[in-house]
């Protein structure tokens, strides 16, 4: 009897995470997985980079990304890798310049605060169809001064935070 191996779904743990922190990880990857098939190849990567503002990233950029990240060398990342990925990155490693990069790839209006409209834009460029009470529930949880747009305080603070929650 053949056994069906479905490790795109499988569930991962990893020391410090809460389940609903990994379930947030797993959304975050399920953007850029925009096939449905459990990995993150090549011309998704590629997508999912323009998407964010990266002017046409070459293949071998590309490839070289998924090389880094790819333990079991198949040409893509799986859920596991993403997840180590994003584990060590939680884990500090960011520095305030690289996260303010990232801030600036949401902020395409340059008025210095993510909003709701910015937060559709970038779900629109990754395919995911996001209504504004969902756009906006991401706005409220990253905004601690409540006037309903993220800065690039709260943006670094919530970007480094070891918990989602």
């Amino acid at each position: 009897m053949a056994t069906l191996n479905n490790d795109s779904k499988k569930t991962s743990s990893r020391p410090g995470l809460s389940d609903d922190e990994i379930e947030e990880l797993r959304q975050a990857f399920d953007l850029f997985d925009t096939d449905g098939g459990g990995t993150i190849d090549p011309k998704e990567l590629r997508a999912a980079m323009r998407s964010l503002g990266l002017e046409g990233p070459k293949n071998q950029t590309v490839y070289q990304m998924i090389q880094d990240i790819d333990k079991d060398a198949k040409g893509e990342i799986d859920f596991d890798e993403f997840l180590d990925l994003m584990t060590s990155k939680l884990a500090g490693s960011d520095t305030e310049e690289d996260v303010q990069k990232i801030f600036h790839l949401f902020d395409d209006d340059e008025t210095g605060f993510i909003t709701v409209h910015n937060l559709k834009r970038v779900a629109n460029e990754l395919g995911e169809r996001m209504d504004d009470a969902e756009l906006l529930e991401m706005i409220e949880r990253a905004d601690f001064d409540q006037d309903g747009q993220i800065s690039p305080t709260e943006f670094y603070r919530i970007m480094t935070y070891n918990t989602f929650s």
